[in-house]
């Protein structure tokens, strides 16, 4: 059984303010040649399809072509929603795909059964779990079951219990969670102070785990617990990754491989630094890939380190750098200032994080669990009606 692994395409995501759609389409269509190529028995979307609750018509044309044409190949598709999404709005419809062979798992349902494909070694059952909160889980229990449920840990604990996995069978999970141990980058949402952890134990009966939700590609405590990671670089963070599509192949039971499918970009991320005279200069970006106008065709974050500023910089930047998309200083008065250090910090600290220091700073004490949880829940809900 040969499956192929994918998440957090985020269609209709910008990076500092500058439109992927074009991109993203590039990338998709790569992806299709691969499918087209390694002939696999499902493709696994866990999650973050979107990269906002409400997606532009653009996304949303990119997601139906794409969702379209595995489905003319007589390709199964298992897709769950993620934090970005909508589930209700990822929902719609679900029943009518599943019979083009589109399995949707966007909201969570206490009792769903899974996705069972067959080969040669019998079934293996492909299980939907969307992203969760601890409100979803104890909503969908009866009363006294949801008492249980008191964090992130015991609602995706208790959700993998009700599906009453067949240890004896193949199980594939198909999960969008933050599981302890992830490396993080820039470009995910996170929720600080560990409260949306969850231990890799939960997942002790699968014999592979399809995660989504962290942006970089890798293994959590084993190689059948993956992040795919994102197709693409939605961040400077990940400006020396490099993204892949991951193959999983089962053989009979326990007999589970992972290889990696490298995937190249229409445009790459780069970060250069120098002084605004080097960086300006020929012998410093040749090697650089150049459109038919002579400009560089890639996506830059450049540091200059002169001393002084330079006026209008970036459009003067801008005519070789056509798409330079962040500039900034380093020189004596930043690193006084500490503004290139802080500007950082602050870009990788979430809400709850920034909240808990400005609350210790005015109150001189930290925020207790109970506050943390009541902060959490708030940003939440403030999330969820944006």
């Amino acid at each position: 059984m040969k499956l192929l692994h994918l998440s957090d395409l985020h269609l209709g995501k910008r990076l500092n303010e500058y439109p992927l759609i074009e991109d993203q389409k590039y990338i998709l269509e790569q992806i299709l040649q691969l499918v087209a190529k390694e002939q696999p028995d499902a493709v696994l979307l866990a999650g973050d399809i979107y990269d906002k609750s409400i997606p532009t018509t653009e996304a949303v044309q990119l997601c139906d072509d794409f969702l379209t044409k595995l489905a003319s190949a007589k390709v199964p598709v298992c897709m769950i929603s993620g934090n970005h999404d909508s589930a209700e709005r990822l929902d719609f419809g679900a029943r009518l795909l599943q019979h083009s062979g589109v399995h949707v798992g966007a909201c969570y349902r206490a009792e769903s059964k899974p996705v069972v494909l067959q080969d040669e070694f019998g079934p293996v059952n492909i299980y939907l779990l969307p992203f969760v909160k601890p409100a979803l889980v104890r909503h969908a229990l009866p009363e006294a079951m949801a008492e249980e449920i008191t964090s992130y840990h015991t609602a995706v604990a208790k959700a993998v219990e009700l599906m009453a996995v067949d240890t004896t069978e193949r199980n594939v999970l198909v999960c969008h969670q933050f599981v302890t141990g992830a490396q993080m980058c820039d470009s995910e949402a996170v929720n600080v102070g560990g409260l949306d952890n969850i231990g890799a134990e939960v997942f002790k009966d699968f014999d592979y785990v399809a995660l989504g939700h962290i942006h970089s590609p890798q293994n959590v405590g084993s190689e059948r617990i993956r992040y795919c990671g994102t197709p693409l670089k939605y961040s400077f963070s990940e400006w020396k990754q490099e993204k892949s599509v991951t193959v999983v192949e089962l053989g009979a039971k326990g007999d589970v491989k992972v290889r990696l499918l490298p995937l190249v970009p229409l445009r790459e991320l780069h970060k250069v630094r120098g002084t605004y005279a080097e960086v300006f200069s020929k012998s410093f970006y040749k090697d650089f890939p150049m459109d038919e106008n002579e400009q560089l065709k890639d996506f830059y974050h450049i540091t200059l380190t002169d001393e002084f500023d330079v006026p209008d910089a970036v459009q003067k930047l801008r005519s070789v750098y056509k798409n330079l998309l962040q500039l900034e200083y380093d020189n004596a008065r930043t690193r006084m200032t500490g503004q290139v250090e802080a500007a950082e910090a602050v870009e990788q600290k979430s809400s709850l994080e920034l909240i808990s220091e400005f609350y210790a700073l005015q109150n001189n004490q930290e925020l207790n669990d109970a506050q943390k949880q009541f902060v959490q829940d708030l940003l939440e809900r403030l999330e969820g009606e944006q």
